[in-house]
């Protein structure tokens, strides 16, 4: 290959290298900033609208102490 021509095979593989680089760099931006950031609450998770605890919102529920306990996990 002719010593001229060298410099242009240089300038054109660059050319078409720089695209890719620059999406790669993009992609790599995204990635950090979406595992760097804060969580966020998620929109389905109301706590006005969940009653976890036997009587919700009415206040306690007594509850007849027999001594054992019981558990009605599987």
């Amino acid at each position: 290959m002719p010593a001229e021509r060298e410099p242009a095979t240089v300038v054109i593989v660059a050319c078409l290298l720089l695209p890719s680089v620059a999406l790669l760099l993009y992609g790599m931006d995204r990635i950090e900033n979406r595992l760097t950031r804060t969580p966020q609450r998620p929109r389905h998770a109301h706590p006005r609208h969940l009653r976890l605890i036997q009587g919700g919102g009415r206040g306690p529920v007594a509850r007849p102490r027999t001594g054992r306990r019981h558990s009605d996990a599987a």
